[in-house]
């Protein structure tokens, strides 16, 4: 008869993450740590914000008063005949004067209504 021997089969190490060494060089932070580092970098965020409105250009005085009157468009006045009527009082141009009315009135065209009131540039 002949023998046979049956040898102990090795079973695989299991490393959980604690048994794990890693490199004394890789830093490791914990939920608390995080949050420190969360709140030093909004503090460095909110001392910019600080820094930076602090060079503001606000000054106390107040501005002059706007050189703006308010004309209500009577039936059949149009935005060029508002803007040829004051481009002939301040000198400038007709185009430029309808411009200017535009985005003073945040028009998106040039029509304008019956009884609409315009804030109209008089400088």
């Amino acid at each position: 008869m002949s023998t046979i021997a049956i040898a102990p089969q090795a079973r695989p190490v299991r490393r959980t993450t604690s048994q794990v060494r890693r490199p004394s060089s890789q830093v490791r932070l914990t939920r608390r740590g995080r949050l420190v580092v969360l709140a030093l970098a909004f503090a460095v965020v909110v001392a910019a914000a600080v820094w930076l409105a602090a060079g503001s250009a606000a000054t106390r005085e107040g501005g002059g008063s706007p050189a703006i009157e308010v004309v209500t468009v009577a039936p059949g006045e149009t935005l060029w005949g508002l803007a040829s009527d004051v481009a002939a009082t301040t000198g400038d141009d007709v185009r430029s004067v309808m411009e200017q009315i535009q985005q003073l009135n945040t028009l998106d065209s040039s029509m304008v209504y019956a009884g609409q009131q315009l804030r109209v540039p008089t400088e």
